[in-house]
C-alpha cells in the first residue's frame, strides 16, 4: 500500500508521505462512517411522520384516495401520515413544494393527470419539471368523469344539452378544479367536438365547484366520477353520460359520452404517488412495496371501486413510463386546442 501510495502521489519518503498517509485514513474512515449512516437511515426508514400533499381542496378524488391510502400507510408503518392541501394554479403550487422538498421520503405527493400531464404544455411558466423533478412511486387508480347538472336543469340528455347550448350561445357555464385539469379538459374536449359554446369556470378543487352548481351558480361540471357519486345517487345531481370508453359499473344506467352523441369521446382521470427527485431508490421501492400491497388488498379495491375508481397499482418503472406516454398526448391536445395559461 505505501509503494501504491508514494507511486500515485509523486514522492518517495518525509513529512509529505506522512501527511499523505493521514489525508488518505481520514477519506477512509469518513467513508467506513458514512456508508453504515446512509444505510441506516434507508433501513430505519420511517421513522418520523410522513407529509402527503393533495394539490387540491379537501373533499375531491385527490384528497379521498390520499386520505385512505394515507391511513392505511400510517397504520402499516405506525408512524402518522399526514395529509394536507395545499391548492393553487391548477394543481402547481402543491407538486411544486414537493418538488422542492428534501428527498428523504417524508414528503410525497399525490400527483394527478393534469399535475404531471396536462400542465406542463399548458401552463407557459412553470414552477417545476413534471419528469425531472420527481421519483415515480405507483400510479393509484384511473377515473372516468361524469358530466353531472342540477336535477332540475332543463335538459335530460346530453343532445338536449347540445341543442339547448346551440340555441344558447355562452349561456352554459362549466366549473373544474383549476385549469388544466381533467375537469377542465374534459369541458374543452366537448366544446371542440360538439361546437357548443361553453364558458369556463375554474374553482380550487372539485369541491367548492360541485357546491356552487347545487347552488346553481354554474350548469354543469365533468367531475371525476368518486366526488360526484354521492350526489348523484342523493337526487341532488343527474348524470348525463360518462367519459369513459366504457359504461360505469357504478352507473350501468348512464351512457358514455360517446354513446350519448358524442363519438369518439374519450378522458380518463388517473391519480399517482411521487416523491421529489433523488429519493434513495430503496426508500422509493419500500413506499411502492407497500402502497401496492395496501391497493391490492380486498378492502381497499372494494372502497376503490366503490367511490367509481378501478386500482391500477404497478410498478415505478410501468407508471415512469404510462406518465411520459400521457404527457405526450395531452400536449397534442393542447396545442390542437390552443389552450395555454401564463
Amino acid at each position: 500500500m505505501e509503494k501504491q501510495l508514494r507511486k500515485m502521489m509523486g514522492f518517495r519518503r518525509g513529512p509529505e508521505l506522512v501527511k499523505a498517509w493521514m489525508i488518505y485514513l481520514g477519506v477512509a474512515a469518513g467513508l467506513m462512517v458514512g456508508a453504515p449512516a446512509q444505510a441506516d437511515g434507508v433501513q430505519d426508514y420511517p421513522k418520523q411522520p410522513i407529509t402527503v400533499i393533495v394539490p387540491f381542496s379537501a373533499g375531491g378524488t385527490t384528497d379521498i384516495l390520499a386520505r385512505s391510502i394515507g391511513q392505511k400507510l400510517g397504520e402499516r408503518w405506525g408512524v402518522s401520515v399526514v395529509v394536507e392541501n395545499k391548492t393553487g394554479a391548477g394543481g402547481n403550487i402543491g407538486s411544486a413544494q414537493v418538488a422542492r422538498a428534501k428527498p428523504d421520503g417524508y414528503t410525497l405527493v399525490l400527483g394527478t393527470i393534469g399535475t404531471h400531464a396536462i400542465n406542463p404544455s399548458l401552463y407557459k411558466n412553470m414552477p417545476y419539471d413534471a419528469i425531472k423533478d420527481f421519483s415515480p412511486i405507483t400510479r393509484a387508480a384511473m377515473v372516468p368523469n361524469a358530466l353531472v347538472v342540477r336535477e332540475d336543469a332543463p335538459f335530460n340528455t346530453v343532445e338536449e344539452m347540445i341543442a339547448y347550448g346551440k340555441a344558447n350561445p355562452g349561456k352554459l357555464t362549466f366549473g373544474s378544479s383549476g385549469h388544466g385539469s381533467t375537469l377542465h379538459m374534459s369541458g374543452e374536449t366537448f366544446k371542440m367536438m360538439t361546437g357548443v359554446d361553453m364558458v369556463h369556470v375554474p374553482y380550487k378543487g372539485s369541491s367548492p365547484a360541485v357546491a356552487d352548481l347545487l347552488g346553481g351558480q354554474i350548469t354543469m361540471i365533468f367531475d371525476n366520477l368518486p366526488s360526484a357519486l354521492p350526489h348523484i345517487k342523493s337526487g341532488k345531481l343527474k348524470a348525463l353520460a360518462v367519459t369513459s370508453a366504457e359504461r360505469s359499473a357504478q352507473l350501468p344506467d348512464v351512457p358514455t359520452m360517446a354513446g350519448a352523441g358524442v363519438p369518439g369521446y374519450e378522458v380518463v382521470s388517473w391519480f399517482g404517488l411521487w416523491a421529489p427527485a433523488g429519493t434513495p431508490p430503496q426508500i422509493v421501492a419500500k413506499i411502492n412495496k407497500e402502497v401496492v400491497d395496501i391497493i391490492r388488498t380486498p378492502e381497499m379495491q372494494k372502497q376503490i371501486l366503490g367511490l367509481g375508481a378501478i386500482p391500477h397499482p404497478e410498478s415505478p418503472a410501468e407508471f415512469a413510463a404510462f406518465v411520459d406516454s400521457e404527457g405526450k398526448k395531452w400536449a397534442e391536445v393542447v396545442r390542437g386546442a390552443k389552450l395555454t395559461i401564463q
